[in-house]
Parts: structure tokens; sequence; C-alpha cells
């Protein structure tokens, strides 16, 4: 975005404005984090004729990138997570920084938070987007504060390093043996973990030989390229009209998807829990409790023109296949306008069987005790544990 063409005042005032939101939603929590949020002008990261009510919205990520197919394969992130993944790093002044995923704006934040006697180095394996970057952080003035290279993070970077914090900032599915061994002795990993579709951005502090966890965040981010790629299945629907509905397994897909074939094509049937929330309270554990325990977990999406596209605000991109069949979770108004109620539509020959396993697994997730929920919480994190690597001595 060309400063040039940018009220400068209207800027300060929205990001100052917004700073005051994170800071009451608990985002922002340390003064060095909010001084450089204050500082860097996140409008001069994103592209041209982004408005800034969007630029400095909390939740909004910015595409600056994507694929031959349309996908988002770059981006500034959303604010929120920003923020949140820089106060997971517990940085200090002096501090190295390696950020993996380039943009700018974040490593700007970064160089702010650690000062002038720190390190920052980013790193992306696309080179457009560390020429994009390397441009922006010159023009705002950070060139000569951050580091920007080319490479593929999944190895060392040479030349650099230990890195007192490592913070990944693409969604990823494993733990490159290469971050712990830059990572220094105390030191602390910041990665969006993906398991089973579901992401958090987990903070992992190296103690002597291993890493444990110290926080999580709800996030969201565009997959890692390069060797710690990983591809999901997907099986397309094709509905009557010609239009496509998409089943996306991250894990466990069904052995024969076939047996799904024509499936959109019969009549829909409907299951209803009881269970309800009000509008503006977050449901996002429901999410990570189908990712554990409802069978045949998968992303929901769906072709504009399709019958559920037209239906967009009555479910959300949540399904479970069952054989033959498959459901997905669905909401319909509650309390007397103030929320909603959760249920699942589902299609199939056995579309009501699958509707009333999802019902189920909602209805569990919000009975259980607190005892249950930790141990629903040491379930999930011990089926994560899987991608936990002991950390070998730095060499």
């Amino acid at each position: 975005m060309n400063d040039e063409t940018i009220d400068q005042a209207r800027a300060a005032e929205l990001r100052d404005k917004l700073a005051d939101e994170l800071k009451e939603a608990g985002f922002i929590a340390s003064a060095q984090v909010e001084a450089a949020f204050r500082t860097v002008p996140r409008h001069a990261f994103v592209p041209a004729g982004t408005p800034l009510e969007v630029t400095y919205q909390a939740d909004s990520a910015v595409v600056t990138k994507k694929d031959e197919h349309g996908v988002a394969i770059s981006s500034v992130s959303a604010v929120f997570i920003q923020v949140a993944m820089i106060e997971q790093a517990r940085l200090e002044p002096g501090m190295a920084v390696l950020e993996i995923g380039s943009g700018g704006v974040n490593a700007a934040m970064l160089a702010e938070v650690v000062g002038p006697d720190g390190q920052v180095v980013s790193v992306d394996i696309d080179p457009e987007v560390t020429d994009r970057a390397i441009a922006l952080l010159d023009a705002a003035g950070y060139g000569d504060r951050v580091t920007v290279l080319t490479a593929d993070a999944e190895h060392e970077i040479h030349g650099f390093g230990p890195f007192n914090a490592i913070i990944v900032t693409v969604g990823a599915w494993d733990l490159a043996p290469a971050w712990l061994r830059q990572l220094a002795e105390g030191g602390t990993l910041v990665v969006p973990l993906r398991m089973n579709g579901i992401s958090r951005s987990i903070a992992f502090r190296r103690t002597n030989d291993h890493l444990v966890s110290t926080s999580a965040v709800v996030c969201g981010f565009v997959p890692m390229q390069g060797v710690g790629q990983h591809n999901d299945r997907e099986f397309r629907l094709p509905e009557p009209h010609g239009h496509t509905v998409t089943l996306r397994f991250d894990d466990g897909a069904p052995d024969n998807p076939s047996l799904l074939d024509g499936v959109l094509a019969g009549d829909r049937s409907e299951a209803w829990s009881g269970v309800t929330v009000e509008h503006g309270v977050s449901f996002a554990d429901l999410h990570l409790w189908f990712a554990s325990f409802l069978p045949g977990f998968c992303k929901l999406a769906v072709e504009e023109g399709s019958e559920l596209a037209q239906e967009r605000k009555s479910w959300f991109p949540f399904a479970g296949v069952r054989g033959d069949s498959f459901a997905y979770l669905a909401v319909r108004p509650a309390l007397e306008g103030a929320g909603v109620e959760f249920g699942a539509g589902a299609y199939g020959p056995h579309g009501p069987e699958a509707a009333n396993a999802m019902v189920a697994q909602i209805q569990a997730s919000t009975s259980t005790s607190p005892l249950d929920v930790a141990t629903f919480t040491l379930s999930w994190w011990r089926r994560a544990a899987s991608v936990i690597c002991w950390v070998s001595p730095a060499k």
C-alpha cells in the first residue's frame, strides 16, 4: 500500500483503537508487544487498495498471494493471532528470533520487541514472498533490522542461531528436527500445529532434552510448502445440478469412498441436540472435540451455486463420514433469537444414523464434568504428542 495515498492520522487512530481492543480481550498482555503493535504501520504491508478498516480489524487475514487454483498460499495473518503468538514466545530485548513464513509486518513487530540489540531472521520458501517482504521492510524503515532469506526452513539456517525463539507462521503437521537443533536452551518454539484438520498455535519451551507445551491459542494458517508439506485427501461429491461438495480429510480418510457416489441425490436428514449457544460465544472446543472423537471427521467445502452454499449461514464446515453417508454441523435459531441450537444435517442411505452420531458427540462435549474436560484435553495432547520429537543436543 502506498503511504502517500493513506491518511496517516486515520491509520494511527485505528491502530490505537485496535490495540486497546486487543488488550481488553487479553491478546496483548505485555508492554513490549503493545508498544510494537502501536508503532508498526500495518497498512504498509498489505496489498494496495486494502481498506484501512479491513487492515485494522482484529480477525481479518489479508491474502497476498494465491496459487493457480485461487487458493491462498501467503497472507498477512489476522492481527489477534500475530500478537498472541508473539506473546506466546515470551520475547525480551536482545533475543534472537527466527520467523518461518515471511510477510513483513510480523517481522517488523518482532524487531520492535527484541530491540536494536536483538536479531530477527525471516525465512520463506517462495522468492516472490521474500522479495516483497524485503521491499516492504525497507520502505517501512526495518530493512537493517530484519534479515530476510529465501530457503526451505525444514532445513537449518546456516550462519544464524541458536535462536531464543522460533515462530512458525504457516500451518505445520510436524516439528522439523532442524527447528529443534536451532532452538537455544530455554528457548520457545511457537507453531500452528494441525491435528486432523484442527489447528492450535502451541508454544513449546525447550527444557534440557525435551519440549514442554506452555500455551495454546485457536488459529488458522495457510499450509506449509516444501519438505514439510502435507496434502489433504479430497472427495468431490457431485450435486444433481452440476455443483460440487468436497470432503477434505487431513487423516483417516475412508478406505472405500465410492460408497458416497450419488449421495447428494437423495433426501437430507436432520437431527437436533438441544444444545444451544448465545451469539458471540466461541465454540472452538467443539471443533477440537469432533477432531478427536467423531468417526470419519473431515472438513466440508461447497461450490458456489450449490444447495448448501445457498444455506451458508445455517451450517459450519465440519463433517463426519459414516460408510455410505455423511453428516455436517448445522445450526438453527434458538434462545428467542439470541443464539443457535446445534444439530446435524446428513445425506445418504444411513443419513439419520450419521446425524445422530454427530448429535451424540455434540451432547457429550457439553455435558462433561471438569474432570472429564481435563481427561479430554489430555487425550488430545496424547494424540498430538506423536509429532513431538525429542531434542538432540545442538551440534
